[in-house]
């Protein structure tokens, strides 16, 4: 669904406001712009019971501050051309990033704290002595322990959690390094000692924190999907007793009531149709791009949307019992199971963490024998833990990760896990879904042969109907003046009708204007016209097949359409394997069968049927224009309209992978240097903190070149 606005190429590509506690929200997933979210917020204040609305670009939401039912704040968006589904805000939760601003605050202290201890450290490598650098240290500590104290908490917590489950990880070492170093330098201050390492725990702190916050940033804009998804849950039902109807909560209803489905609502559970015939559009469910004719006794999910007139349902599950919630449930499943997934740095923490701890006692171990002196010994063993503490490897992979990810974000994609690069350097394949992904509703239509009487009764029709064809059809009319049409009525899923210059005017299905063939048919008193529609590819489809198989990533369809619909695009792809009438179980066991086989595949899609696709795959891409849990589910979404630019999603995410592996080399390469000099007691404070600085540094250069590659 594209909403008519001829803002959204210039308009800028990304808003970002907070939405105010509403008492209503709704998702808007045609918006795309700032005249678009000026359109909505206009509309919505000139509507009676309507006190304020706020759009949130990102997000794209609407919230509502009103007492009015969210079905009629959707209707009335409807008639400005924006589709609409009310959220249940309860459901959706707090995105806020606390953890993000906790970060920052004890960054900027351990910045704040270093740069003032450094200030002193530097009288005392310039020769200061006895008193003076006794006093200084004393001065160092009273700065340092209580900024390292507040500043590493992060890092202690984590260690913590680790080894009270009996594992290490890379915040075990860095704790240990921390504690250490201000334990043994508060020792060596009160005893007059020559040498202390406050300025070195504090720059191991900073810079760490620095990496953390980085890989933070990087996890911000992941939210559940499966939240999204209980969000677009109904959570009333009308339910019918004696003839009369009574709102009931979801609950209450039970197996065997019926319930009343009105016309652009959605059905609130599993059931049975009582009435003789239905519409719906399931395409959120199933992909099936066209709307789906239901007879007497036919069974409809919760979630489809009665195109048609209301219509009757004997519930048969509702609740958790649907399923909608099955598939809620299947995404959760495969969003914790792809959670487990271990990043490069976790991988590297498993062999550095215990090496350095063994070195460092080594060292401790062998110094005492050598000299006898247990607190010389402990120096230099703390002097190899600072030494090679994992600085540079702390930094390796945020740096990178926070490098690719504001290169894609100027190419139009949005990385949302903080693993996810590292996964799309693994696929080998890419599953891309059909409607909506690689094509759209689309005319091809010659103008010249429609007179200019039908042409403007025509754009004046399509665009009275809120059906995605009517809406794909007038769209493809462009600015064509609409005529001025009297008596205009829609017959959800068939068609709309009116009076033009007292004749009888219609445009809708060829069987609901009693005429043969397929398509839409135009109708002017006793004149007829067929508007046959096909689906287009969307922009950029044919750039991103022919992108992606030139690295070396073939492409699979998976489609809930007809298998006529799916082979005719896979073949104007070049696709040679495609899967049609796929539901979304189907989808995910799909591509779970080709990860049993060895197979990485990412998912490309963005309809509710493919969001436990998304969830389960190896890695994930959604449009920006897809259903928000299908854009929660997935690990990048793509700000603009076309595909074009999907090969280079995958090259720059193998690079990030190349240059991470690249700065651990680095980080090695440092410690192969460094290592011999802090066992053989030669590494002084000024030395330590003067060699992690140079391999931070040397990490994060590295890691930036992958913003400037072509």
């Amino acid at each position: 669904m594209t909403a008519a606005c001829p803002a959204c190429v210039a308009a800028p590509a990304a808003i970002e406001v907070a939405l105010p506690k509403a008492a209503v929200q709704l998702s808007v997933p045609s918006v795309r712009c700032a005249a678009c979210i000026g359109a909505i917020e206009s509309h919505l204040a000139q509507v009676p019971g309507i006190q304020s609305a706020r759009v949130n670009l990102s997000q794209k939401r609407v919230a509502v501050d009103t007492d009015l039912p969210p079905a009629e704040i959707a209707k009335s968006l409807e008639q400005i051309g924006y589709e609409a589904f009310p959220l249940n805000a309860a459901a959706l939760g707090s995105r806020g990033d606390s953890s993000g601003q906790d970060l920052l605050m004890r960054m900027g202290v351990a910045g704040f704290a270093m740069m003032n201890v450094m200030l002193l450290s530097v009288a005392v490598w310039s020769g200061a002595s006895g008193a003076t650098r006794d006093l200084f240290h004393l001065i160092s500590a009273g700065i340092a322990l209580p900024a390292v104290l507040f500043s590493a908490q992060p890092f202690f917590q984590n260690a913590w959690r680790a080894l009270k489950v009996g594992r290490l990880n890379m915040d075990v070492p860095i704790s240990l390094a921390i504690l250490l170093a201000s334990g043994m330098s508060l020792y060596e201050s009160l005893h007059g000692g020559h040498h202390a390492y406050f300025d070195a725990a504090l720059s191991l702190t900073f810079f760490l924190l620095i990496g953390r916050y980085l890989e933070q940033r990087t996890r911000s804009a992941a939210h559940s999907a499966a939240k999204e998804l209980s969000a677009l849950e109904e959570h009333t039902a009308q339910r019918m007793k004696n003839g009369i109807s009574e709102v009931v909560p979801i609950a209450d209803l039970r197996e065997g009531d019926t319930i009343l489905v009105t016309t652009g609502a959605r059905v609130p559970a599993d059931g049975r149709l009582l009435t003789a015939t239905a519409h719906t559009d399931r395409s959120f469910l199933t992909g099936e791009s066209d709307p789906i004719a239901h007879d007497v006794g036919a069974t409809l999910n919760a979630g489809e949307i009665n195109l048609g007139a209301p219509f009757e349902l004997c519930v048969d599950a509702s609740g958790t019992n649907t399923r909608l919630h099955q598939i809620t449930q299947l995404i959760e499943t495969a969003e914790n199971a792809r959670n487990r997934y271990t990043s490069l740095a976790d991988r590297a923490a498993r062999i550095y963490a215990p090496g350095v701890h063994l070195l460092a006692a080594l060292t401790f171990a062998g110094w005492v024998i050598a000299s006898g002196d247990i607190r010389h010994a402990l120096n230099v063993s703390i002097a190899v833990l600072i030494i090679t503490c994992p600085c540079a490897l702390g930094l390796a992979v945020p740096a990178v990760s926070t490098a690719a990810i504001s290169r894609l974000y100027r190419l139009g994609f949005l990385v949302k896990s903080g693993t996810a690069l590292e996964r799309l350097a693994e696929v080998d394949s890419i599953v891309f879904d059909k409607t909506g992904t690689l094509t759209k509703p689309g005319f091809d239509l010659d103008l010249t042969r429609f007179t200019r009487e039908e042409l403007s009764v025509t754009k004046a029709l399509s665009q009275a109907s809120s059906h995605p064809l009517s809406k794909a059809l007038s769209n493809f009319l462009g600015d064509i003046t609409p005529a001025e049409l009297t008596d205009l009525e829609e017959i959800k899923g068939a068609g709309v009708r009116a009076k033009f210059r007292g004749r009888p005017v219609a445009l809708g299905r060829a069987s609901w204007l009693s005429q043969s063939g397929s398509g839409l048919i135009l109708k002017i008193g006793e004149a007829s016209r067929s508007l046959p529609y096909s689906e287009s590819l969307t922009e950029g489809a044919i750039e991103a097949v022919d992108g992606t198989h030139a690295l070396g990533l073939p492409s699979v369809v998976l489609s809930g359409d007809t298998p006529l619909k799916t082979r005719s695009v896979a073949d104007r792809l070049g696709i040679e394997d495609w899967h049609a009438q796929v539901s979304p179980e189907e989808k995910s066991m799909l591509i779970s069968e080709s990860s049993g086989q060895g197979h990485l595949s990412c998912m490309v899609g963005d309809g509710l049927n493919d969001t436990v696709a998304l969830a389960s795959a190896h890695a994930s891409v959604a449009p920006g224009t897809a259903l928000d849990a299908a854009r929660s589910a997935s690990d990048v979404v793509l700000l603009r309209g076309s595909l074009e630019k999907l090969p280079q999603l995958f090259r720059t995410a193998r690079m990030a992978v190349r240059l991470s592996k690249q700065n651990f080399a680095i980080a090695a390469l440092y410690n192969a240097i460094a290592i011999p000099i802090a066992v053989a007691g030669y590494a002084t404070p000024l030395m330590a903190a003067l060699a992690m600085s140079f391999s931070s540094i040397t990490v994060i250069f590295n890691a930036a070149r992958v913003g400037v590659q072509k």
